[in-house]
């Protein structure tokens, strides 16, 4: 049944899906205090329930911009090798199966997804990309490393 459960949300327009089992919580985080001399796409840190998160900008990793600019929202949280990070995201729209389950891509996606995009998974007709939080962390396709 967890196979099929999904948090639908969007990154800079494109409609994106994470599995359920990835997902700790969606948080609204504060203040982000930034890191120097770390990548562009690692926003900072937050604390979050008497712990700290390493705030991860995912649209900065995927296209290779500095996201610093954009204001902090919506955080997907999640601990990947024992480390605790927050993933952002522009939007929330749902957490909910999608009974077809996880399709191949077809057709052409934005190069830049490409590494990061594991299949399709169709909710209310639209095709969202199949995102692994793990990727985000480390070069897509290795194993997930603490950043």
């Amino acid at each position: 049944m967890t196979d099929t459960l999904f948090l639908f949300a969007s990154i800079a327009s494109a409609p994106i899906a994470i599995r359920a089992r990835e997902i700790e919580a969606v948080v609204r985080l504060g203040d982000i205090v930034p890191i120097p001399l770390v990548a562009a796409h690692v926003r900072g840190l937050a604390a979050l329930r008497s712990r700290v998160l390493t705030v991860i900008d995912m649209e900065a990793r995927v296209f290779g911009t500095d996201g610093r600019g954009h204001q902090a929202g919506l955080a997907v949280v999640a601990d990947i090798a024992a480390h605790s990070y927050g993933f952002l995201v522009d939007s929330v729209s749902d957490i909910t199966q999608a009974p077809g389950g996880i399709q191949p891509i077809r057709g052409r996606i934005d190069p830049a997804w490409a590494p990061y995009a594991g299949g399709l998974v169709e909710r209310d007709g639209r095709s969202h990309l199949l995102l692994s939080l793990g990727d985000f962390v480390s070069a897509p396709g290795t194993t997930a490393l603490a950043a």
